[in-house]
């Protein structure tokens, strides 16, 4: 994959390595999971299993514990390797790898007599597709409880990196009817928007928000309520509304305004870099003057090593 930068890659590991995502049909959707790629191996036997759910540090799996595994890792002192496999919704790329583990415990899957539920513990980071394909996700979820009350203001850039197809969506009101309406402001936890037509009778009442995507091409409904209602001045057929979404925004509505946050806060962290480059060049220049003022020494350097992860 290779899309964010190795310094992102390393926030995602530091800050959620202990987090883990449970695999529902949500998730599997929006990672692009390729349920039936996804097995473990031990020693050259390749065993199918169905990932339960997945952080940095360890992965629960459920496999059958007939098909010969158990001997296997009594051989190998529980020693294993899980292999991911995602294709990627964006692309259609496929990502497939293996992260080396160690069988820290099992149990009965639901009081099954044949399926167990093993805990993988891995034996070193995991990949960097993992922690990116994961780490989105992660970010999602953090983004949606810090920034829920936040509203972004819809523009050409947010349209370009949510990939929006345009600025119209369609309000689709409880009794069914549709109704165009142009994207003001959205957030995590709300959307502000302005349309025609549109009756003060749907104010307190239930809606749904569809929103258009490219790349993937897709339409996500966002259930919400009409928190506020006013028309506009001067154009008594114009309504202005503010949506408050309910408890379940859908996974790929967060992971692209997620996206979106994410390249705010880097471009914020390298104008800030840019910024910082004069003040050091003008540093630079003047060590010389400094070190001709004062005899030189044999001080260690007080320049601390970055920790190997």
């Amino acid at each position: 994959m290779g899309i964010l930068p190795r310094s992102k890659l390393n926030d995602y590991y530091e800050q959620f390595k202990s987090l883990a995502v449970v695999f529902s049909k949500e998730i599997i959707g929006v990672t692009g999971l390729a349920t039936k790629m996804v097995n473990l191996k031990c020693f050259s036997d390749f065993f199918p299993c169905v990932i339960y759910s997945t952080s940095f540090e360890c992965a629960k799996v459920v496999a059958n514990r007939k098909s010969g595994i158990l001997e296997k890792l009594e051989i190998s002192n529980n020693v294993i390797s899980l292999r991911f496999c995602f294709k990627l919704p964006s692309s259609g790329e496929q990502v497939a790898f293996l992260v080396p583990a160690r069988v820290s415990s099992s149990e009965a899957y639901n009081g099954s007599s044949e399926m167990s539920l093993f805990t993988l513990q891995f034996s070193q980071r995991p990949p960097d597709d993992l922690i990116e394909i994961m780490g989105r996700i992660l970010e999602a979820n953090y983004f949606y409880s810090k920034y829920k009350i936040n509203l972004f203001p819809v523009n050409p850039d947010v349209i370009r990196k949510m990939r929006l197809a345009n600025k119209d969506i369609a309000v689709v009101q409880s009794d069914g009817q549709n109704c165009a309406c142009i994207l003001r402001q959205i957030g995590f936890g709300a959307a502000h928007l302005v349309a025609k037509g549109i009756p003060q009778s749907i104010l307190d009442k239930s809606l749904t928000l569809r929103f258009d995507f490219e790349e993937p091409q897709e339409s996500v409904l966002v259930e919400g309520i009409c928190a506020q209602f006013d028309y506009a001045s001067n154009q008594p057929d114009i309504a202005v509304v503010v949506i408050a979404f309910g408890s379940a925004v859908p996974m790929s509505y967060k992971v692209r305004l997620s996206d979106y946050v994410t390249t705010l806060r880097l471009g914020s962290q390298k104008n800030a870099e840019e910024r910082a480059e004069p003040e050091e060049k003008n540093a630079a220049a003047d060590e010389p003057e400094a070190a001709e003022a004062g005899p030189e020494t044999d001080a260690p350097s007080e320049t601390a090593e970055t920790p190997q992860k």
